[in-house]
């Protein structure tokens, strides 16, 4: 049985860089890219202006989480965007602890907010 100190714990154990919207998607979009991504490629998937881009990908790059490479291609400027080794570890680690987060979350909702929230999940998977 978890204990609320075991409860805070797993709340603590959230990776709070990861936990921001707009960085849990660029996130997601990396780690789904096997040669990366470029800034215009991650700029629309995420739907980002450049600017929140940027200020995002810094503060991934200084907790080592994503690599940033700046190669010409073609005479033209071309920035990808990798997750890293460290960034990969991490950010499975943290989708592992919020899905135990949310996991619990669901148990504690009541019988009928949680038959709601089946009916929310199927509608948004049917969307997806």
């Amino acid at each position: 049985m978890q204990t609320a100190n075991n409860k805070e714990r797993l709340h603590e154990a959230l990776e709070r860089i990861f936990h921001e919207p707009n960085r849990l998607a660029i996130m997601s979009a990396v780690c789904a890219a096997d040669q990366g991504l470029s800034f215009t490629e991650l700029k629309e998937t995420c739907n980002l202006t450049d600017g929140n881009l940027n200020r995002h990908l810094k503060v991934l790059e200084e907790a080592g989480a994503v690599r940033i490479e700046k190669a010409f291609i073609q005479s033209k400027p071309r920035t990808t965007v990798c997750i890293s080794k460290k960034g990969l570890e991490q950010f499975s680690d943290y989708l592992a602890v919020l899905s135990e987060v949310l996991g619990q979350a669901r148990k504690a909702l009541p019988a009928e907010k949680k038959k709601l929230s089946a009916v929310f999940n199927r509608a948004r998977l049917a969307n997806a």
